[in-house]
């Protein structure tokens, strides 16, 4: 499974966002910002690129003090009612995801074990339950173990 990101999709993820869009040579710019926080990020999308010996999507994240990447993205949903948009790769039993706010925030989970997704919640300590829960709205696009 591998993630399509058409134009139509790039506009969505940008509207969904806030942000302003540049379409540049290989790839997508967001430009996220939160003037009352005073926080701005800037999100990459390169659809369909070479990766090493494969091709995949990479999904960048510059901020004021870090940058984050998301290698072989085969997922992503909108999430108008939270303002967000969750990025997700999956390798075998495991998924990471990148989530980006329209309030120029941004969090990484990595290599999340897939039970925890779909997990009870309330039986989990809290430094777990916290990537359970943000992941848990990709479950729909995950495939079947």
């Amino acid at each position: 499974m591998k993630a399509v990101f058409t134009e139509k999709a790039i506009k969505e993820i940008a509207d969904i966002l806030c942000a302003s869009l540049k379409h540049r040579q290989n790839n997508y710019r967001l430009v996220v910002k939160d003037e009352e926080e005073n926080r701005s990020l800037s999100l990459e999308i390169y659809p369909d690129i070479p990766i090493g010996n494969r091709t995949g999507n990479l999904i960048s994240v510059y901020t004021g003090t870090s940058h984050l990447q998301l290698h072989f993205c085969t997922g992503y949903v909108v999430s108008k009612m939270l303002g967000e948009v969750t990025f997700i790769g999956q390798c075998g039993g495991t998924v990471s995801g990148l989530i980006v706010e329209k309030e120029a925030g941004c969090s990484l989970y990595a290599n999340v074990d897939n039970s925890l997704l779909s997990g009870d919640f309330t039986q989990m300590g809290p430094e777990v339950m916290m990537c359970g829960i943000a992941l848990s709205l990709t479950e729909h696009i995950l495939p079947e173990d």
